[in-house]
């Protein structure tokens, strides 16, 4: 079993399964986010120089977004919001425009987002015209009695308290609409098809907590496929004191552990490390015979990158001044 873990940084390198940052009365910084732009067999020999540059400067744009409102004193919950919703809006990436297609050669997107302060959380699934998902997430959190919306409901929700509605076209890329006809015409996924998941966890200045996970999903999956990202637990959680994750991988395999809450609840009730948790849940997923990553902020700020496949976007900013970006596994 292998486990990837705290890469590449600006300032330092550290081994992979080690929690990178230290506790808050141990000195951290103020603030903290990390982010994932999805995993997979992410190889250095299939990404040109400038797809590379690309990815890094997007995932850049992500931790300031997100960095730009803790600094401003902001909450985490505001700033997981703001980190995701530019890699929405990228079409590199899939979620929101450019999100994959369904084998109906249509989008149905899923977003959650969960506040650790009391454990509140919102999420959608299936939404076709909602053009940022994580937006219409939030607002089931903060607008309604209700944790999800899914389909055509979750479209209404978001139209009746005013979110922008796009035509479902908007999503579509060139990209996503040949490798649609690639899967449909060979009858058969690449581990790429499957993946492809944004999300961030953040820790403001006051100690609060905030995950969010947005996604299109599978490649040619079935009408009405629903995968881990707008599942709280499974993709999304977040609880003061104890952690937060956002998870991207194959999904059935990571509703079925239930990632994001059993990382949490090794960490409050084992007292596991966020990296020992992390890399327990994967390897439940792993054993399912699924794969993917998780990032996690513990209760004290510290962070992780754990993920069994072979790169995961990602990247961190603190108030430190310190920011560090990754795609590939260390030492590539």
């Amino acid at each position: 079993m292998r486990f990837l873990t705290g890469l590449v940084c600006t300032l330092m390198m550290l081994a992979f399964g080690t929690e990178t940052g230290s506790a808050r009365e141990a000195g951290a910084p103020e603030w903290r986010i990390v982010i994932h732009g999805g995993a997979g067999v992410i190889l250095r020999e299939n990404l040109s120089a400038e797809q590379e540059a690309a990815y890094t400067a997007a995932l850049e744009t992500s931790l300031k977004a997100g960095g730009e409102v803790l600094a401003s004193g902001g909450s985490a919950v505001d700033a997981v919001q703001a980190a995701v919703l530019t890699m929405e809006d990228d079409p590199l990436f899939n979620a929101g425009r450019g999100a994959v297609m369904t084998a109906a050669r249509i989008h149905e997107l899923d977003a959650s987002i969960m506040d650790g302060r009391e454990r509140n959380a919102g999420a959608v699934a299936g939404v076709t015209r909602v053009r940022n998902p994580i937006l219409a997430a939030r607002a089931v959190m903060d607008q309604s009695e209700h944790v999800m919306f899914a389909g055509q409901g979750a479209d209404n929700f978001s139209e009746s308290v005013g979110l922008e509605l796009v035509d479902n076209s908007y999503f579509t890329t060139e990209r996503r609409s040949q490798a649609l006809d690639r899967v449909l015409r060979e009858q058969t996924r690449t581990d790429a098809d499957r993946h492809g998941t944004v999300g961030a966890v953040a820790i403001d200045k006051d100690g609060n907590l905030a995950a969010a996970t947005t996604t299109g999903g599978m490649t040619a999956k079935a009408a009405g496929r629903i995968g881990d990202s707008p599942i709280i637990g499974a993709a999304t959680y977040a609880q003061n004191g104890v952690c937060a994750v956002s998870a991207t991988g194959h999904g059935e395999y990571f509703i079925r552990v239930g990632v994001a809450k059993t990382i949490c609840s090794r960490v409050e009730l084992a007292s596991e490390t966020i990296t020992a948790a992390a890399e327990n849940a994967l390897g439940q997923v792993e054993t399912l015979g699924g794969d993917g990553g998780v990032i996690v902020m513990g209760g004290e700020g510290q962070y992780a990158y754990v993920f069994n496949s072979a790169g995961m976007y990602r990247g961190m900013m603190d108030a430190s001044g310190a920011m560090e970006t990754a795609i590939f596994e260390q030492g590539e």
